[in-house]
């Protein structure tokens, strides 16, 4: 395990993990190589914990009219607003695998309006913003945008609740002064075609 800072609170121990908890992890472990920080920081609290991902996994792992790759873009542009940088790092790195891209990453987590991406994207992301950072101005107009590209009703509450449950992961990580794992900083840059 890494013995750098990784939360202001105690990190559990793997093996001190309720066993659930502890299959979680190892399962994780064994497909990305290592522990992503969240888990060892949310297991301070392992209801908090299961709760945590049970939601991140309702939002983040079923079919969307999304693509994997635009739900980390929100969750990327998202926790750069928040300036979160454990979620920008580590899901920045998951944005480059998904989306095969080396250079989104970085573009949209430092000024997505100048990024490289398409205009249904920059709706999407301008949509994401303002549940972000005005939600109580939404109105009918916003859903006719994201209507005219070629967002539904549903894939418009998936892109709300993705910045939203995001808005408070990312509070949370700043709170706890969560350390993104070095691992983060390298993937999906080597070899990564451009699109």
């Amino acid at each position: 395990m890494d013995t750098k800072h990784i939360s202001r609170y105690s990190v559990p121990d793997i093996s001190d993990l309720p066993d659930d908890i502890k299959k979680m992890v190892l399962t994780v472990q064994e497909k990305a190589g290592f522990v992503p920080n969240v888990f060892l920081a949310l297991a301070h609290r392992p209801d908090e914990l299961r709760a945590f991902f049970a939601y991140h996994d309702a939002l983040m792992e079923k079919e969307s009219g999304l693509s994997k790759a635009d739900m980390e873009m929100i969750v990327v542009v998202t926790s750069s607003a928040n300036n979160c940088l454990y979620c920008v790092v580590a899901h920045g790195a998951v944005l480059r695998i998904r989306a095969k891209n080396a250079l989104i990453a970085d573009q949209v987590a430092t000024n997505y309006r100048k990024a490289d991406i398409t205009p249904q994207r920059m709706a999407m992301l301008d949509f994401a913003m303002k549940v972000s950072n005005d939600s109580r101005s939404i109105g009918d107009s916003d859903f006719e945008a994201l209507r005219s590209h070629g967002f539904s009703d549903e894939d418009i509450w998936d892109i709300a609740a993705i910045t939203a449950f995001f808005g408070m992961s990312n509070r949370m990580a700043n709170f706890v002064s969560m350390r993104p794992n070095d691992e983060f900083y390298a993937l999906g840059r080597g070899g990564a075609q451009r699109k």
